[in-house]
C-alpha cells in the first residue's frame, strides 16, 4: 500500500506570525518598561532578603551601558566576550551589546583561563567584560565590571533597529557530542521564544518565574530572565551559593509562580527533609535533560503541580514541550510548539510514524541558528535538505507526540542491536534503591560490547538483584551486564551527564 505524506512524521501547522522588520531582541525585551517603570524585573533572591531591580532600572543601565560601550570605538558586528559571574550586569551588558549591535558573547562563569583563551583565540573578541574574580586570560582591550558600573552616569544610547535576521549573539553548544561549538544567532531568535512561552510556560504578566540557575548559563538567561521580561513578568534568580534544599523556602518566601529547573535539581529537592507545600506556585519546567518518569510522577505526589517538559539545543533553543495547555501522551517529550515545523529524519527524508529517525527542525524556523562560527562545512554537514539535523533520535505519533530515545552517538551498540540508553535507564528508575541512573556500552574486545550501568542509591544493590529486576523487564540484549555504584553521575559544566566520562569509569572498573 502506498504511504501518503499522511503517513510520516511531519508536524506542520502553519507558520508563526512574521518577526517584526526593523528589529532589536534588546528592545523587545524591554518593551514593557514604558507601562510598568516601578515594576519589579529582576529579583536577585535570599532566605532573608532580596535584591530588586525595576524595569525602568534596567533599562536605564542597558541603555547607559550601551553608550559607554560605544566609546570604546566598538562599531557594528564587533563581538564583546562576556566574563561575569552570577551577577546582574551580565544579562543588562548582554542587553546593552545588542541594543547597539554589537555582538556579545556569554560564558559560564566555570571557565578555565585555558578554555576562555580557546574561545579568545577563535573568536577574536573586540572587548572583555571581566569580572575580577573569573577566570580571563590578559587582553588589550578588556573593561572591569566596576569600571561598568561608573557607565551608569552617562546618556542612554538609542536602540539601533535593523534586519531581524542580522547577527545577534553568540552562545557555545555543552558539548555532548564533542569539542563546543560557537552558534550565532539572529536578532528573530527572541520573536521565535514567543511560541515558548505560550505553549510550554504559559507566561503571563502576573508570574513570577525562579529559575534555579546562575544568571551567566544560558537556561537561565532565557528562560529565567529575557523570557519573562518580554512578557512583563518578574524573574526571580538564588543569591549566589545558593545550595538546591534552600530552593523550596525561596519559592514559598518570594511567592514563585513558576519553577525552572534540571531535572538533577528537583531530585535534590525531592530527597531534601523540608516542606514542599507551594500553595501560589502553578508548574515547574525542566529541561537540558530527559525527565524520568518516576521523578516527574514524585514531585506532583509531593507537591500537588506538574513539571512540563520542553527539548531543544542550543542551536535552537526549545522547540518541543508538554505545557499546561498542551495534552501529551505519557512517556513523550512533548509536542511541537505551534508555529514550528518539526520532522523525523531518515536516511531517505521523513520516516513512518512510530519508527526512529533524527528529530529535525524546519530550515525557515525563526529560532533556528544562522550558522556555527567560521566553520561553514559544519554548518552545511546539519543540513539534509530542507531539515537541520539534531543528533537526536526520537520517534513521532500520529498526534504529533515526540518520544526521546537519547544522542545518536550515545545510542548503545550490544550484540549488534542499537540500544537507547533512555529506555534502559528508565527502567532502572524503577528500582526503589535507585536515585539516579545512567547507562553506556563499552568495548571489551574488538567485536563485542556490552551496556554498563552506573547509579546512585542510598545502598549498595546486589548484582543478583538488579539482574533478576530487569531481566523481567528488558529483552536480553538491552540488559546491562555490569553494575556500578557511584557516590555521584559525573556532569559537565552545564550539569549534563558526561557519558564520555563514564566509559572510562566502565573500562577501569573492567581492569579492577
Amino acid at each position: 500500500m502506498t504511504k501518503t505524506r499522511e503517513d510520516f512524521s511531519i508536524w506542520d501547522c502553519g507558520p508563526p506570525e512574521p518577526c517584526p522588520s526593523p528589529f532589536n531582541l534588546a528592545q523587545y525585551v524591554l518593551s514593557h518598561v514604558s507601562r510598568s517603570p516601578q515594576k519589579v524585573a529582576l529579583s536577585i533572591v535570599g532566605p532573608a532578603h532580596s535584591e530588586d531591580w525595576t524595569y525602568q532600572e534596567i533599562e536605564a543601565a542597558v541603555r547607559c551601558i550601551a553608550t559607554g560601550l560605544l566609546k570604546y570605538g566598538l562599531q557594528s558586528g564587533d563581538r564583546v566576550l562576556l566574563r561575569i559571574g552570577n551577577n546582574p550586569y551580565f544579562p543588562i551588558c548582554f542587553l546593552a551589546c545588542i541594543a547597539v549591535d554589537l555582538v556579545p558573547i556569554p560564558t559560564s562563569a566555570q571557565l578555565t583561563e585555558v578554555e576562555t583563551a580557546g574561545i579568545i583565540h577563535h573568536l577574536k573578541p573586540a572587548l572583555i567584560i571581566r569580572q575580577c574574580d573569573i577566570a580571563c586570560p590578559a587582553h588589550e582591550n578588556s573593561c572591569k565590571l566596576s569600571t561598568i558600573r561608573s557607565l551608569l552616569a552617562l546618556p542612554p544610547a538609542e536602540f539601533v533597529l535593523g534586519d531581524p535576521n542580522r547577527a545577534g549573539y553568540i552562545v557555545y553548544t555543552s558539548g555532548t557530542s564533542g569539542r563546543p561549538q560557537a552558534v550565532l544567532h539572529a536578532h528573530r531568535a527572541i520573536w521565535a521564544r514567543r511560541m515558548m512561552i505560550r505553549d510550554w510556560y504559559d507566561l503571563k504578566p502576573d508570574d513570577r518565574l525562579l529559575h534555579a540557575g546562575a544568571l551567566n548559563w544560558t537556561y537561565t538567561l532565557g528562560t529565567g530572565v529575557l523570557d519573562p521580561w518580554s512578557v512583563g513578568c518578574t524573574a526571580l534568580i538564588p543569591a549566589a551559593n545558593t545550595v538546591p534544599e534552600t530552593l523550596p523556602t525561596l519559592i514559598q518566601t518570594h511567592h514563585a509562580t513558576q519553577f525552572a529547573a534540571v531535572p538533577g535539581i528537583y531530585r535534590k529537592i525531592l530527597n531534601a527533609a523540608c516542606s514542599l507545600e507551594f500553595p501560589q506556585l502553578r508548574h515547574g519546567l525542566v529541561a537540558g535533560e530527559k525527565l524520568p518518569f518516576n521523578l516527574s510522577h514524585a514531585w506532583e505526589r509531593a507537591t500537588g503541580r506538574k513539571i512540563y517538559e520542553a527539548f531543544g539545543m542550543s542551536e535552537c533553543s526549545t522547540f518541543i514541550s508538554s505545557g499546561p495547555r498542551i495534552p501529551t501522551q505519557a512517556g513523550s517529550i512533548g509536542r511541537p510548539q505551534s508555529g514550528r515545523r518539526i520532522a523525523i529524519i531518515g536516511l531517505n527524508g521523513p520516516v513512518p510514524h512510530g519508527e526512529l529517525g533524527s528529530i529535525a527542525v524546519h530550515r525557515s524556523d525563526q529560532g533556528l541558528m544562522l550558522s556555527y562560527v567560521d566553520d561553514a562545512q559544519l554548518t552545511s554537514a546539519c543540513y539534509r535538505g530542507e531539515w537541520f539535523l539534531t543528533n537526536d533520535i526520537g520517534s513521532m505519533t500520529v498526534s504529533g507526540d515526540i518520544h526521546y530515545h537519547g544522542r545518536n552517538d550515545d545510542m548503545m551498540n550490544a550484540g549488534g542491536y542499537r540500544v537507547s540508553p533512555v529506555e534502559v535507564e528508565a527502567v532502572l528508575m524503577d528500582f526503589p534503591d535507585i536515585d539516579e541512573a545512567c547507562v553506556t556500552d563499552i568495548e571489551i574486545d574488538h567485536d563485542r560490547s556490552i551496556i554498563a550501568a552506573f547509579y546512585v542509591g542510598s545502598i549498595e544493590v546486589s548484582e543478583a538483584d538488579l539482574n533478576r529486576f530487569v531481566s523481567q523487564r528488558l529483552a536480553r540484549y538491552k540488559q546491562p551486564r555490569r553494575f556500578l555504584r557511584l557516590s555521584k553521575l559525573p556532569t559537565n559544566a552545564n550539569g549534563k551527564i558526561n557519558r564520555k566520562a563514564l566509559k572510562s569509569l566502565s573500562l577501569e572498573s573492567l581492569h579492577a
